[in-house]
């Protein structure tokens, strides 16, 4: 691609990547496909959350891993947060993704479980948090904090983005999109339909990234949480209704190499 697109070129081009790519046959090597093998609302936003929580390194680690996680919780996430006894408990003891190890994991169901209890789950945390801040980065933080207020050990906080302290969120804003952006192309859940699609935020992580500068997008050097609101407002721009929508054409463009 040469020179510069105006912006009535950037949107038909964009829209044009963004229908290759959202498609099913995005799902099976893509860590949605964890939360896709469940078919309980609950079953499917933590598993979702517990998948985005370690989308970090090689898809197929990713993948392998998220599954470990899911079988050792028996395939019934939720009612494992709610209700797994110390023992059954202990079987996560063995959980190892890169840096987030079983106490981690441990740390995370039983801080969920006290979510679950006390706030009435993970939707209605983030429409809380989405109501008094009306962006995703708000939504996060304040998801953050009521999470981290079930016991856990201080290790297991840094695997809780942090948009306070400059975090893109890149994972956290994946699971977003993944629960509330209303797709027709069978990809997305669109499960939390409180929460308009308008307000959430691109999952910026190296390919986005690096097409969203090719395509003078973006900016910014780096991938933090002012590079986000960065590429919101062009987005936006482009459609202010589904921004987010462009994940699938920038990632898809990055991972293919095709404007190397």
């Amino acid at each position: 691609m040469k020179g510069r697109l105006t912006k009535a070129e950037l949107r038909e081009f964009l829209d044009e990547m963004a229908d290759r790519y959202n498609t099913p046959a995005f799902i099976e090597e893509d860590p949605i496909s964890v939360p896709h093998s469940f078919q309980r609302r609950e079953d499917i936003e933590i598993s979702g959350l517990l998948t985005a929580t370690i989308a970090w390194g090689n898809r197929k680690s990713i993948l392998r891993s998220a599954n470990v996680m899911m079988d050792t919780m028996d395939r019934a996430p939720y009612d494992f947060v709610k209700d797994a006894s110390a023992s059954e408990l202990k079987r996560l003891d063995r959980f190892v993704h890169r840096t987030f190890n079983g106490q981690d994991l441990t740390d995370y169901v039983l801080c969920l479980r006290y979510l679950y209890h006390e706030h009435g789950g993970l939707e209605p945390v983030f429409q809380a948090g989405f109501a008094e801040g009306g962006k995703a980065a708000h939504a996060i933080q304040f998801f953050r904090e009521i999470l981290l207020s079930g016991k856990h050990r201080p290790h297991m906080r840094k695997h809780v983005a942090d948009p306070s302290a400059g975090s893109a969120a890149k994972r956290i804003n994946m699971f977003l999109r993944w629960m509330v952006r209303q797709d027709n192309r069978g990809v997305d859940f669109g499960i939390w339909q409180n929460i308009s699609p308008s307000m959430l935020s691109v999952p910026l992580d190296v390919h986005t990234g690096n097409i969203s500068r090719k395509l003078k997008l973006l900016r910014r050097k780096q991938n933090d949480a002012l590079a986000v609101d960065e590429l919101d407002l062009e987005l936006r721009k482009l459609d202010p209704t589904d921004p987010v929508r462009y994940d699938f054409a920038l990632f898809g463009l990055g991972a293919s190499g095709e404007l190397e």
